[in-house]
């Protein structure tokens, strides 16, 4: 089926049909002598998983150049299928090509299935056809088969086949190949192919045109910080794996993940240049990361007499933290901060880590220094979070004020809520958005700015509520929705005031609103009209994200009730006063907040009675209240 010299990997490959030793040996040399930032095999690894490795390695090697050293896509596409018809021909136990008859040995002794090894298949036909990403969730999509099986092949090898290890080896996987592809835009250029989700690029003002021209600016660098910090986020999430998993094993794995995040580091060194420039990782700085596994491995290993020691220590220090949340919150008199009492300790300690960290990071947008500053407070923000998540909660020595103080609480919170690192990673893009973006051009844009700077507490809260079913975080996105348009409503004579503008140009357009109209001491009918129909949005997301009530812990409804109720009381507050809110900011007194606890406390709570019912009629569209409006 391959003609000689179509492919650099088949020139030493043993006739079809040979030699179980000779497909091994060539199997090992391929591994041995094919390039890799990191060797594939170390000698950490228990040597009797070395040719299983090997193995492993020649049959995704070859899928891999199969794919991509053969230039004419119909006839890569014609050899994949091939590859694919050789893959089944091993499971029915009649392998012929030499990797194959090796690969058959791993297969049988490991009992591993074969979705796997099709899953890759698919990916590398995927490269052939598909040379465009329109989303980030198309580029994670395609993670899933180019990169999660080999990591999850890679468990099999070594005896796991537990759901929770597959999932955080996805993450990493995911964050591998991610680092990859920011890491090689100029090369993949080349070959006619972005993976960069192209939403994202245009969120950054960057065409697919730009791209194609290597056009490297400003914009490309911010595209690529905020690529960069989702893939980090990545990285913590899959980090525990490395401890659930043989210690010999553990030294490898986390090499892995340190490898991926030095590239990300060369590509911050190289200024994010990698529309021109391939960062690569020297042979100096892989043994700096090897040291640095090593001794993390060895000192974990060594600390074992004295465990007890710091654990009393430990719970000292983590006391002490959670009680800083507790002092944050209380000082800023938030609405949240009334429902933590319809906690249990516990739970009420999550929010109130989860609080303490949001508003460091809400602050640091808010301050007066320069643009430069705050970025860079930002970027210290998401590394100290970084390093805490590996570092079990520590703060390191350039962490930014307060870190110290908040961080040991927030990691605890994290892994007793098995909450991902890359909301918090999301949230502080979404403190980054508020620095650089001043206006909205579509609902769209906002939607996925408020995402970033509510839906994300909308999904934290909701990992420390506790809920068993995944509706539970689409719900918990569009009440986080609901929160920062009512916000959105309230504040924007405000928000002008600091040159933000967030409602969208478009709806502006239609209700024939400018700018410069937030800046009056009364809204005009056309602003009123705008924010009715803003507040329409919102009232929407309430009323769907009302069903969360029923989905989370039930010892958790009461502070999920307070919350939304809270807020939709003060949409309704605003609507009653006909949405004059250029004046004195629209709140609910302390007497209208403590009749909701006591409600929340001592009533039954339910989906009907969770959205504050004032004049709810004159949401709908035909409804009393808008007709007297519309005349």
């Amino acid at each position: 089926m391959l003609r000689a010299n179509q492919l650099e990997i088949a020139a030493n490959a043993p006739s079809p049909g040979c030699a179980l030793e000779a497909a091994q040996d060539y199997t090992r040399w391929l591994a041995t002598h094919h390039y890799e930032n990191f060797n594939v095999v170390s000698w950490l690894l228990p040597k009797e998983l070395h040719q299983h490795f090997y193995n492993l390695y020649a049959y995704c090697r070859w899928a891999d150049d199969l794919g991509d050293e053969v230039p004419d896509t119909q006839r890569a596409l014609e050899l994949l299928a091939w590859w694919e018809q050789e893959l089944e021909g091993c499971y029915e136990g009649r392998p012929g090509h030499p990797v194959f008859i090796a690969l058959r040995e791993t297969i049988v002794a490991k009992e591993i299935p074969k979705q796997p090894f099709a899953d890759l298949l698919k990916a590398f036909r995927q490269d052939q056809t598909v040379k465009r990403y329109p989303t980030w969730d198309a580029v994670l999509n395609y993670c899933v088969y180019s990169a999660n099986p080999v990591g999850r092949l890679v468990l099999y090898l070594c005896g796991y086949r537990d759901e929770p290890r597959q999932r955080l080896s996805d993450a990493t996987c995911t964050a591998l190949q991610l680092a990859n592809f920011w890491q090689d835009v100029s090369r993949d250029l080349e070959k006619g192919r972005i993976y960069i989700p192209l939403d994202d690029a245009a969120a950054h003002s960057l065409a697919e045109k730009d791209i194609v021209e290597r056009r490297f600016d400003a914009r490309y660098i911010s595209l690529m910080k905020d690529l960069i910090a989702r893939t980090r986020a990545l990285f913590a999430e899959g980090m525990p794996l490395a401890k659930m998993v043989d210690a010999r094993l553990s030294v490898d794995l986390e090499m892995f993940s340190r490898g991926g995040i030095a590239v990300l580091d060369a590509i911050e060194a190289a200024d994010y240049n990698t529309l021109h420039h391939r960062p690569s990782i020297g042979k100096a700085k892989q043994a700096r990361l090897l040291g640095r596994a090593l001794v993390t491995h060895l000192v974990a290993k060594d600390s074992k007499p004295a465990a007890a020691v710091q654990k009393q220590s430990a719970d000292g220090l983590l006391a002490q933290s959670y009680e800083e949340c507790h002092r944050i919150a209380r000082s800023s008199h938030s609405n949240f901060y009334y429902a933590f009492f319809l906690l249990p300790k516990k739970r009420r300690d999550g929010l109130a880590a989860l609080y303490a960290f949001m508003r460091f990071v809400d602050d640091v947008a808010d301050q007066d220094n320069d643009l430069a500053a705050k970025q860079r407070s930002l970027a210290k923000w998401r590394a100290a979070l970084d390093e805490a998540v590996n570092a079990n909660g520590r703060a390191n020595a350039s962490a930014p004020s307060g870190a110290a103080g908040v961080l040991p609480a927030l990691i605890d919170t994290m892994r007793r809520y098995n909450l991902p690192a890359r909301y918090l990673h999301d949230l502080i893009s979404g403190a980054e958005m508020d620095l650089t973006v001043n206006s909205y051009p579509t609902f769209d844009r906002l939607r996925e700015y408020c995402y970033r700077v509510a839906g994300t507490v909308g999904l934290t809260c909701t990992h420390v509520f506790g809920f068993r079913d995944a509706r539970a975080l689409d719900l918990a996105e569009k009440l986080g929705l609901a929160f920062q348009l009512t916000n959105i409503i309230r504040d924007v004579r405000a928000d002008y005031a600091m040159r933000r503008v967030y409602l969208p140009d478009e709806d502006l357009a239609e209700y024939n609103v400018k700018p410069e109209d937030f800046a009056r001491r009364e809204a005009t009918l056309g602003v009123r009209e705008l924010l009715r129909f803003e507040a329409q949005r919102a009232w929407q997301c309430y009323e769907e994200g009302a069903a969360l009530l029923t989905l989370v812990e039930p010892e958790s409804q009461a502070a999920l009730w307070l919350l939304v109720h809270t807020y939709s009381a003060l949409l309704a507050r605003i609507e009653d006063l006909d949405f004059a809110v250029f004046g004195e900011r629209v709140r609910l007194s302390k007497a209208e907040k403590l009749v909701f606890i006591a409600k929340a406390r001592f009533t039954r709570l339910t989906e009907e009675n969770i959205l504050e019912k004032r004049d709810r009629h004159r949401r709908r569209a035909g409804g009393d209240g808008s007709r007297r409006r519309a005349g």
